[in-house]
């Protein structure tokens, strides 16, 4: 039996490259990140994400996400840790999984920009909770 299709009343969204760039907020960034392109789907679906671009040195604050995030790495190579771990690196083609719940920070290499699509999804409408600035120590893996 084939599926009944959705409402004619139901768009597509297309979201533009380049749209609604925004400075990352320096409460939960190091260095000038640059967001753009932002979407969030419709209820019922949780999903939301964008393009985030990282200079070299640039990187998150420690989050989690409730119900994890991925992140598929556009250009350049930067490095990831959840707390406690290693630092691992990764580069353009790369897709990192981080799981819900997970203490983590992300960014550019030391010596290198990078450019993630960042994607997670909403849980009572909240889909990361920011905590502590990564330390210099802590981003060059001596922490």
């Amino acid at each position: 039996m084939p599926e009944k299709p959705m409402s004619e009343n139901v768009e597509i969204t297309l979201s533009r490259a380049g749209a609604a760039t925004t400075g990352g907020p320096e409460a939960y960034f190091t260095g000038r990140v640059e967001i753009s392109t932002p979407y969030k789907g419709d209820a019922p679906a949780r999903i939301s994400g964008a393009t985030v671009s990282f200079p070299a040195g640039a990187r998150t604050a420690w989050h989690t996400h409730p119900l994890g995030q991925t992140l598929y790495i556009v250009s350049g190579k930067g490095w990831v840790q959840k707390e406690g771990g290693p630092r691992e690196a990764f580069g353009a083609g790369d897709v990192v999984w981080i799981p819900p719940l997970v203490k983590h920070w992300h960014g550019a290499a030391a010596d290198t920009a990078m450019v993630h699509f960042a994607v997670a999804e909403a849980l009572d409408g909240s889909v990361v909770t920011w905590l502590e600035k990564v330390s210099d120590a802590q981003y060059a893996g001596e922490a």
